[in-house]
């Protein structure tokens, strides 16, 4: 089973981390102040989670994520999804019991034949230059690198523990994701979008043009909003996971 760390009272939230992260990337955030249950959980190949030898997919990761719901006997639920984490999210959000998701510096559609392609190349890179890889991948995640050095060490260390298979394994699976535009459009208030104005993975345009009724808030930083903008981002956690009272 994958490794999770469970924590709180309340209603249920998975956190999901991104691609290269782990559980650990939600310590930064001071989340036992929000009113609900966290249930932060290393997808495999990453932290604490082996890495399952199936065929690459999200929808491998997800099913091992249900596997702890299931365990925790976890009958509803919520996602928060970093990344990568949200495209797991997304698969998750067909299953009974599944409330909302919030995209978190992500997108909802299939990758584009170049994005593909790119892809393939981190699948390869990886099993000969596992660790250049991780040193210049990781601080284009940044809006402003050198903000961050002593974050982005410690997200370095923390990615070259991972097996170069797993991070192939990883890549290989966003590369086959399916595209869930019309699922998120055609339930709107179950989806909310977090995402930075500066984000260099994921354009913000892009976003906006596709997505057309989900809630859209904008932070002012790149990829890492978690780090880089965590004062602003607890504000609007808190707004999502403690809606007001229809009195």
């Amino acid at each position: 089973m994958l490794h999770y760390h469970i924590a709180g009272h309340g209603p249920v939230w998975v956190f999901l981390h991104g691609f290269l992260e782990s559980s650990t990337m939600w310590d930064v955030l001071p989340l036992s102040t929000l009113p609900i249950t966290t249930l932060c959980i290393d997808l495999a190949g990453h932290g604490q989670s082996e890495l399952i030898n199936e065929n690459p997919s999200i929808a491998t990761l997800a099913q091992e994520v249900n596997k702890v719901l299931d365990f925790l006997q976890v009958e509803e639920f919520n996602v928060i999804g970093h990344s990568m984490g949200a495209y797991v999210g997304l698969e998750l959000s067909k299953q009974p019991g599944f409330q909302k998701l919030v995209l978190l510096n992500s997108n909802c559609w299939s990758d584009t034949e170049q994005k593909k392609q790119d892809r393939l190349r981190v699948a390869t890179i990886v099993q000969k230059a596992k660790k250049q890889f991780i040193r210049e991948a990781i601080p284009n995640l940044f809006s402003e690198p050198s903000d961050h050095q002593s974050f982005i060490k410690t997200l370095i260390q923390e990615a070259n523990l991972m097996p170069a298979q797993a991070i192939s394994h990883s890549a290989l699976a966003m590369r086959e994701r399916k595209d869930y535009t019309e699922l998120v459009n055609a339930n709107p208030e179950k989806y909310v979008f977090i995402h930075g104005k500066l984000d260099k993975l994921v354009s913000l345009g892009e976003l906006q043009s596709k997505v057309k009724q989900s809630e859209i808030y904008v932070l002012n930083c790149g990829h890492m909003a978690h780090v880089e903008a965590s004062a602003e981002l607890m504000k609007l956690l808190n707004k999502i996971t403690c809606p007001p009272l229809n009195l």
